[in-house]
Order: structure tokens, then sequence, then C-alpha cells
């Protein structure tokens, strides 16, 4: 049981991390407020957000496979599918603004330019879709802890 709950422990945490960092993202990718700093800090910040959602992809298997329910109990649950499902459409969401934050530092420090509004706003619409998706994710969550979903 304790193993149970420090799993669990770790898991909330890596979750709650992941949105405070999406969040962040959200905040500083304004066109009004860019900035050579908020260029620099967005890589920063998107850098964190990939971390935590790697220690959200970690955790949650952890709890699979080493948790009290077992992997048994997960693996044939349609709810655990779409969780997994949504989580890689916002890690393959997330890539675009990861790579347009990495090109702004660049031709940042290579010649002191900024990006366009029109490529913030872009970037920005990226980050929010991938803002309103990641709460849906611990709605299955929650179903699925319940039993909803399974087979049987």
């Amino acid at each position: 049981m304790v193993l149970e709950s420090i799993l669990a422990y770790l898991h909330i945490s890596a979750i709650l991390a992941l949105v405070v960092f999406i969040s962040s993202e959200a905040a500083l990718c304004r066109p009004e407020w860019m900035n050579a700093t908020v260029v620099e800090r967005l890589v920063k910040v998107d850098r964190i957000y990939g971390i935590s959602a790697a220690a959200v992809l970690v955790t949650g298997l952890l709890r699979i496979f080493l948790g009290v329910k077992g992997s048994g109990w997960y693996v044939h649950n349609w709810l655990l599918h779409l969780k997994i499902a949504a989580f890689v459409v916002v890690a393959l969401i997330s890539i675009a603004p990861t790579l347009r934050f990495l090109r702004w530092r660049k031709a940042l420090r290579a010649d002191g330019s900024l990006p366009t509004a029109d490529e913030v706003r872009r970037a920005r619409k990226l980050v929010m879709l991938q803002a309103h998706i990641i709460p849906l994710i611990p709605l299955a969550a929650v179903f699925l802890a319940r039993g909803f979903g399974a087979k049987g």
C-alpha cells in the first residue's frame, strides 16, 4: 500500500508540474509581451514542460505495472487507451511550438531578431490547444480508477 501511495503521489505531482508549465507557456507566448528574455524563457519553460510530460508518462506506467490493481486490470479498459491517445495527441501537438521556440532562440542569438506577432499567435494557438486537451486526461483517469470502461 505504501508503494501505491508513493506512485500516486509522484504521478499527481508530475501532472501538476505539467499543468504549471503549459500554463506558463501560454502566459509567456503573447505577441505583446515578446522580447529577448521571453524567447529565452520559453525555451527553458518548454524544456521543463517536456521533462514533466516524461515524468507523467513514466509514473503512469509505473502505476500500471507496479500498482495494486496490476496491468491486467488496466490494459483492457478503453479509458486507458483514451488517456494514452490524448497524451500522444498532446505530445504530437507540442512538437511544433518546441521547434518554433528553438528557432526563435537561434534567430535571436544569431542576429537579435524576434518572432513576428503572427508567428507568436500561431505558436500560442497550439499551446492553448494542448492546455485544453490536458484536463480531459485526468477526467478519463477518474472514471478509469472507479472501474468504468472495464469489460465484463
